[in-house]
């Protein structure tokens, strides 16, 4: 067994450098699953793979809280959001968000996308060119606003959207980039806060019950309800997600150009088939590189000895691209999931079972409205696709097609009886 002090002094530029893939490069380097190193001048053990998920998701080993560095909590995350929580406070805070996100929650966002999608494809057939990435980020917001009991027109709308882009944008950045996704949170964490404070002095009545819901949330039975401002955290924790579908959205969009065979066999199919596509789509391609924890108690991963108090981090784009469980995983093929890969060697949104862990529970949110796009992608729309830069850079996070995936000369397909 190896030692922490075994590792580099500090990776942190190389982390920078080389982005999703610096965790497989370590392993590979030092022919292991799990290795010490120091990011940020913090000891860190990465580690990646499915025997290395099922660990890092058992919470009698690691904790949550204060594991992810402060810049990514100031932006992306929000401080006091269910994702620093653990044990009591955690499952009650996710029980809040399974009540709410549920299949049937999931098929209505889904329903909303494609209708809010649709009032918006006369503008695409006149436009000279469509960037698909930035279209889907308001129509996304929209659907998930208007599920949510949040107004959906005009300047509130676009507002909303620009600053959900930019909490995700702003968690890999440096310098102004950092800067915006941290002003962008202010932002949203004082309009929900008041819309919240509203709604629980009666002020506001919300046509949904989600606002009402998270307006009234305790902890503890007969505790005190959440601040406004963690209540805005949460908030923002249903509503971030839902716009960051866009990357995978573009994502869909440059599958199907690439693999027109595909797009011909998507074009009425069932929704197995298509549950397939998406999966492959988020096994595929990187969404964000890793996520973070800290050992409650010594543990031992792949050989490495792990102290407490450890922070670790779990390559999500390693493990979704371990040979091992995925062979050839350069390769783009939905038939790898005709069986079930197991809950923790596929995590593109977390391992384990969400209603006990740390998995996202809008997972199965994300599927459906990835599915919806599908459909409407082949079922609904003629389109070209002009020349334009399509690779995915691996070094930026989050990334996405460089170009944002363009189309042109974009004509709704006639309706099928």
């Amino acid at each position: 067994m190896s030692s922490l002090r075994d590792g580099p002094r500090d990776s942190s530029l190389a982390f920078a450098a080389q982005g999703y893939e610096f965790i497989g490069r370590l392993c590979d380097r030092l022919g292991a699953d799990a290795v010490p190193t120091r990011l940020l001048l913090r000891r860190t053990v990465v580690m990646r793979g499915a025997e290395a998920a099922r660990l890092f998701y058992d919470d009698r080993l690691f904790r949550r809280q204060g594991a992810m560095p402060l810049r990514v909590r100031r932006t992306l995350l929000g401080r006091g959001g269910v994702q620093g929580l653990d044990g009591a406070q955690h499952h009650a805070r996710k029980a809040m968000f399974l009540e709410l996100l549920t299949p049937e929650a999931a098929q209505e966002v889904a329903a909303l996308f494609v209708a809010h999608w649709r009032t918006r494809l006369p503008r695409w057939e006149d436009a000279e060119q469509v960037v698909v990435m930035e279209e889907m980020g308001e129509v996304l917001c929209a659907a998930i606003s208007e599920w949510a009991g949040l107004p959906v027109s005009g300047l509130a709308l676009s507002r909303r959207t620009r600053d959900l882009e930019a909490l995700v944008d702003s968690a890999g950045r440096l310098g102004p980039g950092y800067w915006r996704g941290v002003l962008a949170r202010r932002r949203a964490e004082r309009r929900l806060g008041r819309l919240l404070r509203r709604v629980r002095t009666g002020q506001l009545r919300p046509p949904a019950r989600v606002l009402a819901r998270l307006a009234s949330h305790q902890d503890e039975p007969g505790g005190a309800p959440l601040p406004p401002r963690v209540a805005a955290v949460e908030l923002l924790n249903l509503l971030r997600p839902a716009v960051a579908i866009e990357r995978y959205i573009a994502f869909t969009a440059l599958a199907l150009h690439e693999h027109p065979e595909l797009r011909d066999r998507l074009r009425g199919a069932g929704d197995d088939e298509r549950e397939r596509f998406v999966q492959e789509v988020r096994r595929y391609h990187p969404f964000f590189p890793a996520l973070a924890a800290v050992t409650e108690t010594p543990v031992v991963v792949a050989g490495q000895d792990v102290p407490r108090h450890c922070r670790v981090l779990l390559d999500i784009y390693g493990t979704n691209r371990d040979p091992r469980t995925f062979p050839d995983p350069g390769s783009f093929d939905p038939d790898r999931f005709l069986e079930p890969p197991g809950e923790f060697a596929f995590i593109p949104q977390g391992g384990g079972d969400p209603a006990l862990g740390h998995r996202c529970p809008g997972e199965p949110l994300t599927v459906e409205v990835m599915k919806a796009a599908v459909g409407v992608l082949v079922d609904e729309l003629d389109y070209e696709v002009p020349p334009q830069d399509l690779q995915v850079s691996t070094r930026r996070m989050p990334t996405g097609p460089a170009s944002g995936f363009v189309v042109t000369r974009v004509r709704r397909r006639p309706a099928v009886s």
